[in-house]
């Protein structure tokens, strides 16, 4: 059983490591290798640690799993939600979830994730997200499915 901790920039390198192998399997569902959590870079994800909460799940003394999250204008942005493919279907994503939205209240939560990631869209469903517009982001050609809850499911 693992914990979920918060996280520091001398995580990022772990994270980035992690991050490159868990979202493998969404480059190959698109095939398109160049979607950008493939291709940032350490700075980036040190960068992240300055307006994002970064939690990580650690078990056995590795991080398994990530998410990281933002408030803005009452919006509280989810990105980067990530499980080691070992430790899939373990329901680390959905504490992750629900520990990363313990950080914001009153507000509502948004999310994207890709529009054929079922595993993800089912997720997120469960914990109350509704898809809300499919579209595009700069810088990737993946259509994605925009998804949103309102601080009243939490």
């Amino acid at each position: 059983m693992g914990t979920i901790e918060r996280a520091n920039r001398k995580d990022a390198s772990e994270i980035l490591a992690l991050q490159k192998l868990a979202y493998m399997s969404e480059a190959q569902l698109y095939n398109d290798y160049t979607i950008m959590p493939l291709n940032e870079d350490l700075s980036i994800v040190e960068q992240s640690f300055e307006k994002n909460i970064v939690l990580k799940y650690v078990e056995d003394g590795k991080i398994v799993g990530s998410v990281r999250a933002y408030e803005k204008d009452g919006v509280c942005n989810i990105n980067k939600l990530m499980v080691h493919p070992e430790y899939q279907n373990q329901g680390i994503g959905r504490k992750l979830m629900e520990e990363i939205e313990k950080h914001f209240k009153n507000v509502s939560y948004k999310l994207f994730t890709g529009s054929r990631s079922s595993k993800n869209i089912a997720l997120y469903e469960k914990l109350g997200y509704k898809g809300y517009k499919v579209g595009k982001i700069e810088n990737e050609d993946t259509l994605f499915l925009f998804m949103e809850k309102s601080s009243q499911h939490v």
